[in-house]
């Protein structure tokens, strides 16, 4: 069995223990060990406000996600099975272009000459041009379009394993649509919730691009902290100490999770 396993456990150690052992190293070790950089972390309000922001953000993506996600998971439970597929194609469609090319294109769309600003004071619903990147807002709206797929296919999984004999049963009963729905349907649809949410949230706490193009400078996530100790600073231990709290901050999410609901479900592998 040792045997068998050896190429894999290999692969692990390789590309995943040495890099993050290696992490944690830099970030305790500067002629010697210390533990000034987690200091910084703590004492600094610039590593707070980032990290406040990050969840912030994070949280807001995932709810608009899931409010976005919820509907056309159950429209592509709902419908024909040819409906569907053409319903969760154009979810998956996004996944083939380049999170930087989408995030181009956002940037394209909402700067103060793009085509929404335009066609708002072409329609005179404004005088002057909204600012609609360069902001949070921008920062949101990207990252939402990007990491919705991350929503919907956890939800239409969890959806399309909900016996149909169960609604007709509520509906026998005498409960209309809205009542079946809201007793039955959501309740058992709520593990689709908590994976999509976690998937969403987590990936969410890591993006770089979207931000750093989106947010112009003034949306500080943490992975730009990384990135510019690293590229303005050279300091980096301060960014692997950055990197290695942003890591055990996931790894905590995924423990509260796994109180709730299996793992594998969340990964994806059920």
């Amino acid at each position: 069995m040792l045997a068998l396993v050896s190429p894999a456990l290999l692969v692990i150690l390789l590309l995943i223990v040495l890099p993050v052992g290696w992490l944690a190293w830099q970030s305790i070790y500067h002629d010697g060990f210390t533990l000034e950089h987690y200091r910084r972390i703590l004492s600094e309000d610039i590593y707070w406000r980032s990290f406040a922001l990050t969840f912030e953000i994070s949280l807001l993506v995932t709810v608009l996600a899931l409010v976005l996600g919820y509907p056309v998971a159950y429209a592509a439970n709902a419908v024909p099975k040819a409906w569907s597929f053409v319903i969760l194609a154009l979810v998956v469609l996004p996944f083939w272009t380049s999170v930087l090319v989408r995030a181009y294109a956002w940037l394209a769309l909402l700067q103060r000459t793009g085509v929404i600003n335009q066609f708002l004071r072409y329609i005179d619903v404004i005088g002057e041009p909204l600012a609609l990147v360069h902001n949070t807002f921008g920062t949101v709206v990207a990252t939402v379009h990007i990491l919705l797929p991350f929503m919907v296919l956890p939800l239409y999984a969890t959806m399309q394993k909900i016996p149909n004999d169960l609604m007709q049963a509520g509906a026998s009963l005498g409960a209309g649509p809205a009542l079946t729905f809201f007793r039955v349907f959501l309740p058992l649809s709520l593990p689709g919730v908590l994976a999509g949410s976690t998937m969403v949230f987590v990936l969410c706490l890591g993006f770089y691009i979207t931000p750093e193009l989106l947010g112009g400078g003034r949306t500080v996530m943490v992975s730009m902290l990384v990135s510019r100790n690293v590229e303005l600073y050279n300091q980096f231990g301060a960014a692997s100490a950055v990197a290695v709290v942003l890591l055990l901050s996931v790894l905590l999410i995924f423990f509260v999770v796994s109180r709730f609901i299996s793992l594998d479900r969340v990964l994806g592998q059920k």
